[in-house]
């Protein structure tokens, strides 16, 4: 669970950082939820 919280604080972070514009926030918000996911499926298996 922890490493879990840390990904996401990175993903977070880094989706931020990227961002410059409206479409650029959408696409880093899309990417760090489907990194989200992908991390919570591989918990699972």
């Amino acid at each position: 669970m922890r490493k879990f919280v840390i990904f996401a604080a990175l993903a977070a972070s880094l989706a931020v950082a990227a961002c410059n514009t409206v479409a650029g926030a959408g696409k880093d918000v899309t990417d760090a939820g489907h990194a989200v996911t992908n991390t919570a499926d591989d918990a699972k298996h």
